[in-house]
């Protein structure tokens, strides 16, 4: 595994591996690789020639009392990882050669970054597209990977692929989950035993909501149903989503549809999670 720093450098060695024939699979992450990330590697190095990850915190994702200085990071552990899998090339900028000073340019996906996690999260995927965008122009891969857990944020980015005509075939794998069916995210690392316990809830309220619409429930009654699940459970401290969603355009649901995005957003203590589940 090759670590390149200096964007100039990563994207010189692209169009010369690209030149060459080779088919680039890249994974962007933010580090504290977990399983989720890991099972985008595989998959990553099943499909293509060259596997290209880039481990950089975004501080244009965060908003200000956001978690950017406190956001979990570990980058020699996350090398041994990388290393283990044996990957070609780990991209690791700073942040002054992503964002040198004077920057100005944004990339915005209007229609889907103002629902959901954008009511909770202003700017966030503002922050998300634009280092996408940076990271894709540089790389230049054929294909990238990310994983369902980020929902709305996959589908942000494939919609900026189709609109920009970036020639990338983006790929969403299946949340990896916990035993008990949390599934795995960098910030779980933030709970204490009590919270990691009481997170499990979201999962329930998500197969109960599976359930209920397999069985023919209104979408609004699931919407409640999976409320009073998550009420139930003492250690939420606030809960900002939880519903039926259009998978499309991130509307809600109140009628019955072919196929759902059931979706929840919620903090326990200071630690804000989200999850999904796909219902056809």
């Amino acid at each position: 595994m090759e670590v390149i720093r200096i964007p100039r450098i990563m994207r010189e060695i692209s169009k010369e591996l690209r030149f060459k024939g080779k088919s680039i699979g890249f994974i962007p992450t933010m580090g504290a690789l977990h399983e989720g990330h890991l099972s985008l590697i595989r998959r990553a190095k099943e499909e293509n020639d060259i596997v290209i990850v880039s481990i950089f915190v975004n501080p244009t994702q965060f908003a200000q009392g956001e978690d950017y200085e406190k956001y979990p990071r570990d980058v020699e552990l996350d090398k041994e990882k990388l290393e283990a899998l044996a990957i070609d090339y780990l991209f690791l900028p700073d942040v002054n050669s992503l964002y040198p000073e004077g920057y100005s340019t944004y990339v915005v996906v209007e229609g889907l970054s103002d629902k959901l996690c954008g009511i909770f999260r202003p700017g966030h995927f503002r922050g998300v597209a634009t280092i996408v965008c940076k990271l894709f122009n540089i790389v230049k891969p054929l294909r990238a990977y990310f994983g369902q857990k980020d929902y709305q944020q996959s589908l942000i980015i494939r919609r900026m692929v189709e609109d920009l005509n970036f020639d990338i075939e983006i790929i969403v794998c299946p949340t990896v989950r916990e035993q008990d069916g949390l599934a795995m995210s960098s910030r779980n690392l933030y709970l204490n035993e009590k919270e990691r316990q009481s997170a499990t809830v979201i999962y329930k309220a998500l197969k109960e909501g599976e359930r209920l619409l397999n069985k023919g429930e209104k979408p609004l009654d699931v919407k409640l149903k999976m409320h009073e699940i998550l009420k139930n459970e003492p250690l939420i401290r606030e809960i900002q989503y939880a519903g039926v969603y259009d998978p499309l355009t991130l509307e809600e649901v109140k009628e019955r549809q072919n196929k759902y995005l059931l979706a929840v957003a919620l903090k326990i203590g200071d630690t804000r999670l989200i999850d999904n589940l796909i219902v056809e």
